[in-house]
């Protein structure tokens, strides 16, 4: 038996047509048309986020009296937390925990005796003092950021114990609430 070319590419071209055929003669699969996609009508809203009954909400920190305390004071040299500040530091630490996308920088500092080391150090130790009491009420430390200012950032420039006792504190700043 002989075969031709001819024969082959009669063939092949046939094979060819068949299956583009049967390709096009397929059953055709029903497209499902893309889901709407919502429409800005320039309203702005809010996300929804579900408070507990008594959760804190970022405006308690203007009204509420205890979270409007944001200024620790400390004595001469000293870098534990007064007993009076443990109350502010229980609001503080409950509105951490109810506010987890909130952040707290701690700001450490101290009035101009000492070197400025000395100064860099002690503000350091105020602000850890205050963190710790804010994950002792349970604060996440993921929340918390110490910075020490030292003697850099006085609130009062007078000499005299008056005005050097406003400059050993820790100031509480959120920058996300």
């Amino acid at each position: 038996m002989t075969v031709s070319l001819s024969h082959v590419g009669r063939f092949l071209t046939l094979a060819v047509l068949a299956s583009a055929v049967a390709v096009g003669c397929s059953k055709k699969v029903k497209e499902t048309p893309p889901a709407e996609t919502p429409v800005d009508t320039g309203a702005t809203t809010a996300p929804v986020t579900s408070t507990a009954p008594g959760a804190y909400t970022p405006a308690d920190l203007d009204s509420d009296a205890c979270l409007r305390q944001r200024v620790v004071y400390f004595d001469l040299d000293q870098d534990a937390l007064k007993p009076e500040f443990q109350a502010a530091m229980s609001c503080h630490a409950k509105y951490l925990r109810d506010r987890p996308s909130a952040r707290l920088r701690l700001e450490g500092n101290a009035d101009e005796r000492g070197s400025r080391e000395y100064n860099m150090g002690l503000g350091e130790r105020r602000g850890n003092a205050v963190s710790s009491a804010l994950q002792a009420n349970g604060g996440g430390a993921s929340q918390l950021t110490v910075i020490s200012y030292g003697e850099e950032r006085p609130v009062c420039n007078d000499s005299g114990e008056g005005c050097w006792s406003k400059n050993r504190r820790v100031e509480l700043v959120y920058s996300e609430k």
